[in-house]
């Protein structure tokens, strides 16, 4: 009696995208934004953490400024930052045909500088806050990025949905279903002086920050500083 072969599941193969650093990088970012929205009133519970956590992302800024040089592939800018290619991107998206694409879309490489330098602008406004109206630009910027989240997020979802490629997994394993970009190879991986490169955009960074506020990572220093402040102006009455 023959015995039924059962054929095994075929799983699908995959293509590598994502490198591991600027992986990081992303979900270490959108933790550490999530951060600073919840400690940004100060009878939150997070509330010591608001400016570790700006200037956490400040390093953050600079290591993806330095890897987009030297990352893998599809994470240097000159592999995604095409405006000449966004015309036809947002055509494909009205026709309800958007191509694949293996990194970052145009829209999407847009966007990602977009997120970029609004981070880095309230960063700097909430280094030089003075008055009322450096905090209303504070949270005006703040207002904004959480704009430019909403949509990229709202992208991400239907580019995914769209072209059947989860774009999310993908920033998760740093890997794409190699059927959907058929005749694609890996990515190439980063530059041989990359993780030096990276270590010294990281360190400079956070030296650079502590010499523009000495304290500037340590959780609740600046509320302590200013309640400290505060009593001894009273003291002097």
């Amino acid at each position: 009696m023959n015995r039924a072969t059962i054929a095994a599941p075929t799983i699908p193969k995959t293509i590598g995208v994502w490198d591991l650093p600027v992986r990081l990088f992303h979900w270490l970012l959108v933790a550490i934004i999530l951060v600073s929205f919840l400690s940004a009133e100060e009878d939150s519970g997070l509330a010591a953490w608001h400016f570790p956590a700006g200037w956490i992302a400040a390093v953050l800024i600079a290591f993806r400024l330095a890897w987009g040089f030297v990352g893998g592939e599809h994470a240097r800018f000159a592999g995604f930052l095409k405006p000449a290619r966004l015309a036809h991107h947002i055509g494909g998206l009205f026709s309800g045909k958007p191509e694949r694409s293996i990194g970052h879309n145009a829209l999407g490489g847009m966007a990602i500088v977009a997120l970029l330098g609004t981070v880095a602008g309230i960063i700097y406004t909430g280094a030089t806050m003075q008055g009322d109206a450096g905090e209303e630009l504070h949270e005006t910027l703040g207002n904004i990025l959480l704009g430019l989240i909403a949509l990229h997020v709202v992208g991400v979802v239907v580019m995914s949905l769209l072209t059947k490629d989860n774009l999310v997994a993908a920033f998760i394993t740093g890997r794409k279903r190699a059927d959907l970009h058929p005749g694609m190879p890996d990515a190439r991986p980063p530059a041989r002086l990359a993780v030096p490169v990276a270590a010294l955009a990281i360190g400079a960074a956070a030296y650079g920050v502590t010499l523009i506020d000495p304290v500037g990572f340590n959780p609740g220093a600046h509320a302590q500083g200013e309640t400290t402040g505060d009593k001894g102006e009273g003291s002097d009455d």
